[in-house]
């Protein structure tokens, strides 16, 4: 943890002042388990404060950058900017997933690369941020780490998935395209849904992600890959 905290120290200026905080932000539910006997707290919980605070920054901002935007259109950039592949890719950007605790399993089935696991990370992290410092110090690490990259539009040209393969499955005609919940997991805080696609009735592809609508999305992107492969 010295290394992370040095981390945070010279490149955001971040000094907790709960250390305990920190290293439950950093502790995945695989390593907590393992470790039952030290009673070690995991970053669910953090978790889900973490998402609350980072959507309603984001609304804000994004609210006040786009006054033209209708609600449709924001809510879609909203969910572009905080949906799970983003979140692990800023997790990388500020180099948490060398930092997180995994179990033994979890890491060497290739865990701290995971999208999912990144994404609550950095989640996590924020809720702890927000419990240590106040919401303002959450909204400059934000603006340090996030919106420069909505400044440069990046999100606006992240692909919905779903549309790109209704688009190629229906090319050679109409076919039906369902999506259906085939799976709830997890805490009611911490929720995990698996979703399959069904096409003419058979499905596809699967995905799994902590709502709804990012499983789908990531179910249609398997499907785009498998379907580019044929």
């Amino acid at each position: 943890m010295k290394k992370l905290k040095a981390l945070l120290k010279e490149t955001f200026n971040i000094v907790f002042n709960d250390q305990d905080l920190l290293e439950t932000a950093f502790t995945h539910t695989s390593y907590a388990n393992e470790h039952r006997l030290l009673n070690i707290s995991h970053n669910e919980r953090l978790e889900f404060l973490g998402d609350a605070v980072l959507q309603l920054i984001i609304s804000e901002y994004l609210f006040k950058k786009y006054p033209s935007k209708p609600e449709g259109d924001l809510s879609k950039l909203r969910s572009m900017i905080v949906r799970e592949e983003s979140l692990a890719g800023f997790s990388r950007f500020c180099s948490f997933d060398t930092y997180i605790k995994l179990g033994k399993g979890e890491e060497k089935s290739g865990g701290r690369n995971r999208d999912t696991i990144l994404g609550d990370l950095f989640e996590a992290f924020l809720g702890a941020l927000l419990l240590d410092k106040g919401i303002e110090d959450v909204r400059l690490f934000l603006n340090q780490v996030m919106i420069p990259q909505v400044e440069k539009g990046n999100f606006e040209k992240v692909k919905d998935y779903k549309t790109s393969l209704q688009e190629v499955l229906q090319a050679k005609g109409d076919v039906q395209i369902d999506y259906q919940v085939v799976k709830e997991s997890g805490p009611a805080h911490a929720k995990q849904f698996e979703v399959a696609i069904l096409v003419n009735q058979e499905i596809i592809s699967r995905g799994i992600g902590k709502s709804k609508k990012i499983a789908e999305q990531n179910a249609a992107k398997k499907a785009l890959e498998h379907l580019s492969e044929e």
